[in-house]
């Protein structure tokens, strides 16, 4: 049984509840081997079975790992037991944006920050194949800075999942933010929907209440599908019309993500940040080349660690319990083995690093990064490579 005080996987101490639904429960926790911080998520594996929620839960895990955003909570890992599945979490300690709006409406110049992380954010997602599908200020969290991180992907979706029309069909999200195509159940364009609750949010930052809004669900719908609302005055007249871009219940005429942030109005102190390495939480510190190292030194920190038998036989397919958790076919892992020494395939690496123009660092037990010089809209292309050697005992 969980509660403040106890120690979970003999690594985190658990604070107070932050937190709980009908499956999970939220707890403040603390690692015990650096005294981070953590939020970590307790799934109850027997409640999730009885409503064949596992396929969302997996989904979440995935989506998580794959959009490695700093305006996206981020997802450190993943444990279980028989009982219990944890996410380990960042701790976001700033409550909802929600809190805030609901005192009342925010500054021009607030509204336009968080507007800005939330698209820089979800242009990221859509660029990982993700679509939210439950955009609202309560899924939006602040940090100590003030900074915004999407939360809860529980409800999100993969390109993938799209049928042969190309469209998702699933009618999800809170109707006040869900836009009129999700309704129609026609299908949509995951996007264009994400899109649509990003305008809300805007309009809701600035005004300090919903645009479509009604006691009756129907009436409210109707609203929705003819895009019936008013900007109040004090919203200025160029924010007014990206809104109405935004919320055009032609999907065809919607604005795109990347028009939004072409616009003059959501550029004014845009800054872009980059991505969060995705491996920063599981390997070595690389970010840093190594330099002023002789000879030696760089022979001995590029020499691969060994592989003991126990190791081994852990990378068997049998042995691999991510399976639990994701899908096989999202996996970006390949292993092999080659009866060349660790030197040689080391120098092949660099080799094709150089002929590609990528940049190669590299730290302690045979771990290597490879990186593009230039960001894209993905973020940085990076690879990561490990190289061990089987132990001389076992050869």
């Amino acid at each position: 049984m969980e509660r403040k005080g106890s120690v979970l996987m003999q690594r985190y101490e658990l604070g107070k509840l932050l937190g709980q639904g009908t499956f999970a429960k939220v707890y403040h926790a603390r690692d015990l081997n650096n005294g981070m911080s953590v939020a970590i998520k307790i799934i109850d594996k027997e409640k999730i079975l009885k409503v064949g929620m596992v396929d969302q839960i997996k989904r979440e895990i995935s989506v998580m790992k794959l959009v490695r955003h700093p305006n996206v909570v981020q997802l450190y890992e993943v444990m279980a037991t028989k009982a219990k599945i944890y996410f380990v979490m960042e701790y976001v300690r700033g409550g909802e944006l929600f809190n805030k709006v609901a005192k009342g409406k925010l500054k021009v110049d607030a509204a336009r920050k968080y507007f800005q992380q939330l698209i820089s954010a979800v242009d990221f997602c859509h660029s990982r194949g993700v679509y939210h599908r439950d955009l609202k200020p309560e899924n939006l969290l602040l940090d100590e800075n003030g900074n915004l991180k999407i939360s809860d992907f529980g409800l999100s979706a993969f390109a993938e999942t799209k049928r042969q029309d190309g469209l998702l069909h699933t009618t999800c999200g809170t109707p006040a933010y869900v836009a009129p195509e999700v309704i129609n159940r026609r299908g949509y364009d995951g996007s264009k929907a994400d899109i649509w609750s990003c305008g809300v949010i805007l309009f809701v930052l600035l005004s300090g209440y919903l645009p479509f809004h009604d006691s009756n669900l129907m009436e409210m719908y109707r609203k929705i599908g003819k895009a019936e609302f008013k900007c109040p005055n004090w919203i200025p007249p160029d924010v007014r019309k990206l809104i109405s871009k935004i919320l055009d219940p032609n999907t065809n005429k919607r604005i795109s993500i990347s028009k939004i942030m072409e616009n003059s109005w959501f550029r004014k102190g845009f800054q872009s940040k980059s991505t969060i390495n995705v491996s920063s939480d599981l390997r070595p510190n690389v970010n840093e080349p190594l330099v002023g190292t002789d000879e030696d030194t760089k022979a001995e920190l590029a020499k691969p660690a060994h592989m003991n038998a126990f190791e081994i036989i852990s990378l068997s397919a049998g042995f691999d319990l991510s399976g639990l958790f994701e899908d096989s076919d999202r996996r970006k892992e390949v292993k092999f083995t080659s009866n060349q020494p660790a030197t040689t395939i080391i120098s092949k690496f660099e080799g094709l690093a150089e002929r590609l123009k990528m940049k190669v660092k590299k730290k302690d037990g045979g771990f290597f990064k490879f990186e593009e010089s230039k960001e894209g809209r993905k973020g940085v292309l990076s690879i990561d490579a490990e190289i061990f050697e089987v132990a001389p005992i076992f050869i």
